[in-house]
């Protein structure tokens, strides 16, 4: 069952457009990744689904209510985490909590309930009196999360919870949306980590306001069109400007590596003499398997193309 159909939306601030034609499905219990780098569209597309921003064009249903229609039906099914934490600093974590609870009608002993699950959940408990403000990044992504979590949404839309979050708390966020999923919450979430997009059940890759690609992360890779190869030099920019420059070849720095790539059936040696001549030897060269970066990368520049 979907619980969230986007249809053909377009939203554009004045002559920028921001989101074209763009259709999005989620069902029951899925966990749905939405990539991309800055300024893709991803936190507009967020801000409309939720009701925070205006579309022109377009239809939005959650849980089968029309966002324009019966938005007041569709609050109580759905939480959002916008991508900069924006709970009450000088609150308590216990006291946002709190907060968000009353804000649903929470009876007492109902809050106390979740609360004392929520704490469980998160890890949070040992911080009950800590000022939000004074949380490390990952415990306020946690808190942001679990107020999220209060009233129990069906749908849960997650702008970049991640961002700016050490690897370890990544790691614990995403097993906590793991056993969202396992319970039956429907989670959209939004990342500009390719192994964050790994994790999810789908991906849905995103690039000025446009889907490039949509499907399982592990079938993906088979719309690669292209050989790759790894160098091991240090990719200066001197260096990247001069591969970039041989007819034929295309390159990108990834991490302290260079990757290399030609079309699928080209032989790489007939480049060979080319690159010793920019001291890159054959031995410093080796075929490798793309991975989703990769691919987002291709997938990008023949959109701009």
């Amino acid at each position: 069952m979907n619980l969230v159909q986007i249809s053909n939306l377009d939203k554009s601030y004045g002559q920028l457009k921001a989101v074209s034609n763009f259709t999005l499905s989620a069902d029951q219990g899925e966990l749905l990744a939405v990539a991309g780098p800055d300024g893709a569209g991803k936190t507009t597309i967020f801000r409309t689904v939720c009701g925070l921003l205006e579309y022109d064009n377009g239809t939005i249903n959650l849980a089968g209510f029309d966002i324009d229609k019966d938005f007041d039906k569709i609050k109580p099914l759905l939480g959002y985490m916008p991508q900069n934490f924006s709970l009450y600093p000088d609150l308590s974590v216990e006291e946002n909590l709190y907060f968000y609870a009353g804000l649903f009608g929470m009876k007492k002993n109902e809050y106390q309930q979740k609360r004392e699950r929520l704490y469980q959940f998160s890890g949070l408990g040992l911080f009950a009196k800590r000022r939000a403000g004074k949380l490390s990044g990952g415990m306020k992504q946690k808190l942001a999360l679990s107020c999220n979590l209060i009233h129990d949404p069906k749908i849960l839309i997650l702008d970049e919870p991640t961002t700016g979050v050490d690897p370890v708390s990544r790691r614990q966020l995403w097993d906590i949306l793991k056993t969202l999923k396992q319970d039956g919450s429907t989670i959209i979430v939004s990342t500009p980590y390719m192994d964050e997009v790994a994790l999810a059940d789908r991906a849905i890759f995103v690039h000025n306001g446009k889907k490039l690609i949509e499907g399982k992360p592990n079938e993906l890779l088979s719309h690669f069109n292209s050989a790759i190869y790894k160098i091991k030099a240090v990719p200066s920019s001197g260096i990247m400007d001069q591969l970039n420059q041989i007819e034929g070849i295309t390159s990108r720095r990834f991490g302290s590596s260079i990757h290399l790539y030609t079309r699928p059936q080209q032989n790489m040696e007939v480049y060979y003499n080319r690159l010793s001549q920019l001291g890159i030897s054959a031995e410093s060269i080796s075929p490798i398997k793309p991975e989703l970066e990769d691919l987002f990368i291709q997938l990008m520049e023949q959109s701009d193309a």
